[in-house]
């Protein structure tokens, strides 16, 4: 008998359906000469300190470091899963072969070993490889099934990383928790955990501790067009001065006008990270909800397997895009184009040196009814799939220089010639890519000269960003370096902290300690987290770089090329050296939750005192201040006969001192609901007439005909509108309609006026 175990139920019963086996027993399915299995995430885990040594137990300073001679695993302690071993170590001992059908990556494959060797198995092992849950890929992958050894290097990865984990984890933990812990306080040390809040922490010390500088620039404006002095900063505001009272004399002078033609090419395909940052910035999804929305399409076969770090794919898929994009119904105004048709290839998207175990995460083809969070995650990963497959984008650069009296000047535009891949984002509007703002220059021609408008502006430097969970996942993926550059960061992948599979779970980790907080998009440390680097002096612990290495290792004893054994013995090395550093360590500082409730903040907040109208200049005779009376303000010059009021109520509507300061300074309130008139309440602002009397200017429209409650689908004509966390979309998306609304379209639409519910209506049903 063959004897497939699988990750989960959910995978075990899609197998067992396409082998024939369809016959449900506690624990598998059987049938056509297969038993197929499957495990609940870890059954096995490694050894408690406890089961090595039984002193061990306590968390006590003589007895660190702990450090086993060899690493053993055992059923985890649920009777649940005690159960479901016992059933899998009896299918085992009856097996001729075993087919291990777990996860495609280096935890499933360890997983699943630790299974096969803590039932003792000695029988002929294979291993089932595949991309994606589909028919197709499963019964192409049981065609293809590998033998265990090819994959024994991907095992010793993953066990040298679990006993890292575990060398680090729980010495760190324990040393610095009996050390420094205060009362009921643990404190959690971790290989990737403490580097990652050690950057969150640097960063916040940077910004409560900067300076801000001040430095002037020189620009000017000459038909209509800014120019920058090529000069740059000015750190000296008489140096820049010197220069701005220099070119005000002159004319300014065209130079010359440089024109290149360029490309803009299609927003690479997605790795795990990249979707992760994408979904942060764009639908404010935290790491770990966009990796579970992702899993789940996987697991429904929509989109290929998710935990990869890679943007590429190997040769051996092109053949198969056309069908997958044929197969993309729901999409096919899009995919026409490239249908009936060679489609293209690039290699920026085929590589098969930039692919390992697994290939950047693309649509299957397989379409299915899917929640809205789940439509948007799956959508922008089908058109990033299908823009890769468009023309290249056709852009021209214009650089055109200027003087003024020999002061050089510089101002640049981009003009799109040819949308190419864009039009597959054009109602998504990717981030950076579509959003660059054209600046479209006017003709200039050399030697022309004409009057220009110079100004000398005084700026500060500003402190770098908090991180948000985007920029924080970045850090991670490059070992803490700021790095913009796409071909670079693939570079540097090897050396980032945590997996991509494992970055969200750190961060959730981080979270659920109370060591980072979030505040709006921001994640800051808070005090605990603070106080918790400030102990620790070791460089290795909280060094991203240096962890990023650790990393690196690991990726090596991946391909071969370091040995396991010596990993763990370097590790085993590094915790002695630590726990003897911090056992000698003269700090006394005790650590406890109990005082560390203060929360930071992000930068110094000015303190200011509460606006108020008492004190303002009467707008009337400009003389006098305003005093606050029992139903109005008046003016204190009102012996001198100045009869201004400004009531607090008006119309039997009270009006807040914030819309009254807003009156006097600006001439009127805002938009205010609920003025009694003739046709009932209405909306509008309050102005002076010329008396200086109050008098109500209706909104415009304000009368008009009511806003339905719900609007149809200006799309489909079928569904209504939904608001959604960043867009308006259809009811209908389930069945196939594909109107999206972004918000920020809407705003663009708006051209700065105020986003009423009327205005949102009128443009969603003339777009």
């Amino acid at each position: 008998m063959k004897v497939c175990i699988a990750e989960k139920p959910s995978v075990a019963r899609e197998i067992a359906n396409i082998l024939g086996a369809n016959t449900k027993h506690d624990g598998y399915f059987e049938g056509n000469g297969y038993a197929v299995t499957y495990t609940f995430g870890h059954l096995c885990t490694l050894l408690e300190p406890k089961d090595y040594k039984p002193h061990w137990k306590s968390w006590d300073l003589n007895n660190l470091p702990m450090l086993p001679d060899k690493f053993s695993t055992k059923v985890t302690e649920d009777s649940g899963i005690q159960k479901q071993f016992k059933i899998v170590k009896s299918l085992f001992d009856k097996a001729d072969v075993v087919i291990n059908c777990g996860d495609a990556g280096q935890e499933g494959e360890l997983i699943q070993r630790w299974v096969i060797n803590q039932a003792n198995y000695k029988g002929k092992v294979q291993r089932l490889w595949i991309s994606s849950l589909t028919e197709e890929a499963i019964k192409e992958g049981f065609d293809n099934l590998k033998d265990e050894e090819s994959y024994n290097n991907l095992y010793y990865a993953g066990y040298s990383r679990a006993i890292g984990d575990w060398l680090l984890g729980l010495n760190a933990t324990r040393l610095y928790t009996v050390k420094f812990g205060g009362y009921k306080q643990v404190l959690s040390i971790g290989r990737v955990q403490t580097p990652t809040l050690a950057m969150l922490v640097n960063r916040f010390n940077e910004i409560k501790n900067f300076k801000p500088q001040p430095y002037w620039e020189l620009q000017t404006t000459y038909r209509n067009t800014v120019f920058n002095c090529e000069v740059g900063r000015f750190l000296k505001k008489e140096e820049g001065q010197a220069f701005a009272d220099k070119v005000k004399e002159s004319d300014f002078e065209i130079v010359s006008v440089t024109k290149k033609k360029g490309k803009d090419y299609a927003p690479k395909l997605f790795d795990l990270t990249g979707l992760q940052v994408y979904c942060n910035n764009k639908f404010g999804f935290s790491a770990d909800e966009t990796l579970k929305i992702v899993q789940k399409l996987y697991e429904m076969k929509v989109v290929t397997y998710p935990r990869v770090d890679t943007t590429f794919l190997p040769n051996d898929i092109y053949p198969k895009v056309a069908g997958i994009l044929q197969r993309l119904t729901n999409y096919s105004e899009i995919t026409a184009p490239l249908l009936g048709k060679k489609i293209k290839k690039s290699t920026r998207v085929f590589n098969d040196k930039k692919v390992t175990d697994h290939h950047a995460i693309i649509p299957t083809g397989i379409q299915t009814n899917l929640q809205y969070n789940q439509q948007q995650v799956y959508d922008i990963i089908v058109r990033r799939f299908i823009a890769v497959f468009y023309p290249d984008s056709d852009i021209s650069n214009t650089s055109v220089i200027g003087k003024a009296d020999e002061v050089s000047f510089k101002t640049t535009g981009k003009e799109i010639l040819t949308k190419g891949w864009r039009v597959v984002f054009e109602f998504n509007e990717e981030p950076k890519k579509i959003n660059t703002e054209q600046s479209i220059l006017p003709n200039f021609e050399k030697g022309e000269k004409g009057p220009h408008e110079p100004s000398f502006l005084e700026k500060e430097t500003k402190p770098p960003r908090n991180y948000t969970e985007a920029s924080l996942l970045r850090a991670m993926e490059t070992a803490g370096k700021q790095v913009d550059d796409d071909e670079m960061r693939e570079l540097m992948k090897e050396n980032g902290i945590g997996r991509p599979s494992t970055r969200a779970s750190i961060i959730e980790t981080l979270f659920k300690r109370k060591y980072i907080e979030r505040q709006k998009k921001l994640v800051v440390p808070t005090q605990t987290g603070i106080d918790l680097i400030a102990l620790i002096d070791n460089e290795l612990l909280k060094s991203a770089e240096l962890t990023g290495l650790w990393e690196k290792r690991l990726k090596e004893i991946e391909r071969g090329e370091f040995h396991a054994s010596s990993f763990i013995k370097q590790m085993k090395a590094m915790v002695d050296h630590l726990v003897y550093e911090v056992r000698s360590s003269k700090k006394t500082a005790r650590l406890s939750a109990e005082n560390n409730t203060q929360k930071p903040t992000t930068a110094k907040k000015k303190t200011t005192t509460k606006k108020t109208v008492v004190g303002k200049d009467c707008p009337k005779c400009k003389k006098g201040n305003l005093l606050k009376g029992s139903s109005a303000y008046g003016c204190s010059d009102y012996k001198n006969g100045c009869n201004f009021k400004l009531p607090f109520s008006f119309m039997e509507k009270k009006i807040s001192e914030s819309q009254l300061i807003r009156l006097l300074d600006k001439g009127s309130t805002t938009n205010l609901k609920g003025w009694k008139s003739e046709n009932g309440k209405i909306e509008g602002l309050i102005r002076f007439d010329d008396n200086f009397n109050l008098k109500l200017e209706p909104k415009k429209g304000a009368t008009s005909k009511k806003i339905p409650d719900t609007i149809t689908c200006p799309k489909c004509k079928k569904g209504t509108v939904l608001k959604g966390k960043s867009a308006y979309g259809c009811s209908e998306y389930s069945n196939g309609c594909t109107f999206v609304f972004p918000f920020a379209k809407i705003k663009e639409l708006a051209n700065g006026k105020e986003l009423t519910k009327e205005l949102v209506y009128q443009i969603l049903q003339s777009h």
